[in-house]
């Protein structure tokens, strides 16, 4: 009977020690809330054309309208009163964004009360070439009294598939 005594000595209690635990939350949470990324979401107006808005092609004088076409070899810049602006021939890093701009500036400078344009793109065109064309289209970097400053392009875009 002796040895069963043995094997029914109760243990001590033992107390759970947490202190360091706690020392480190306290430090790491407020570093972790410092260092973390918030995401930002950029949300853009589009005006999607109406169905069945081909009227203003009846008129007899249209207002100036901008396009842009997103090709697979080019961006067409063109209007619907002369047509053709500037066929802007793909690179072989991908479109020449930077010549686009410059166009863009261009055609600001003839036309500064216009903020609208129009965006065709094929059916396969790729997501990033689209958002750049956007990007590109709205404003651009420039210097104003000793700061930059974001001047506007066009930015009230719509969007459209290119006819084939």
């Amino acid at each position: 009977m002796h040895s069963r005594s043995r094997g029914r000595k109760k243990h001590p209690s033992v107390e759970l020690n947490i202190t360091a635990f706690m020392n480190l939350m306290v430090v790491l949470v407020p570093f972790l809330l410092m260092t973390a990324v918030f995401t930002h979401i950029t949300i853009l107006d589009l005006n999607l054309p109406k169905p069945g808005s081909q009227n203003s092609q009846n008129e007899k004088n249209p207002p100036f309208e901008l396009r842009v076409s997103i090709r697979k070899d080019a961006l067409i810049l063109s209007d619907n009163k002369g047509g053709l602006i500037k066929r802007i021939e793909k690179l072989e890093t991908g479109h020449n964004y930077g010549l686009f701009k410059q166009v863009l500036k261009q055609v600001k400078a003839r036309f500064p009360d216009k903020t609208n344009m129009t965006i065709l793109s094929e059916q396969d065109t790729i997501y990033d070439d689209l958002i750049q064309v956007m990007d590109n289209a709205r404003s651009f970097k420039t210097l104003y009294e000793g700061e930059m400053v974001n001047a506007e392009l066009f930015p009230d875009i719509s969007i459209g598939d290119a006819p084939r």
